[in-house]
């Protein structure tokens, strides 16, 4: 089990992660962040993809679909940025964003769902 910061550094090491946060999707605020993505807040992200999160959520409620999200992946022209919420405490998510040129994305969904079973809050 590794505590937050440990598991920050951790996905910092995953091929091309330029950043990567912690967040309380019910308030929007960044627990923790590691990184400094070239013109992207990590505080200013955290709370927008809360509202993604919950956003998500709301439709998979509405829509009858009794699964467990997992992750939300959103493309952009140079960047992955993916959402992991955490399996073991509601409301709770992991957010990394990768380099698109320099990652592997396949590979870093896999890491960033390991060290999201390891993250002890």
């Amino acid at each position: 089990m590794a505590d937050y910061q440990s598991s920050l550094n951790e996905a910092m090491q995953i091929d091309g992660a330029l950043g990567a946060a912690l967040v309380d999707s019910q308030s929007g605020m960044a627990l923790a962040t590691v990184g400094n993505p070239d013109g992207l807040d990590l505080g200013v992200a955290a709370a927008g993809n809360s509202n993604v999160v919950q956003a998500k959520l709301r439709t998979m409620r509405d829509l009858g679909l009794n699964q467990k999200l997992e992750d939300i992946l959103i493309t952009l022209e140079t960047q992955y940025h993916i959402i992991r919420t955490f399996s073991r405490e509601e409301g709770i998510f992991l957010y990394l964003v990768l380099d698109k040129a320099r990652s592997n994305l396949a590979m870093a969904r896999f890491k960033l769902a390991s060290i999201e079973k390891q993250l002890v809050i």
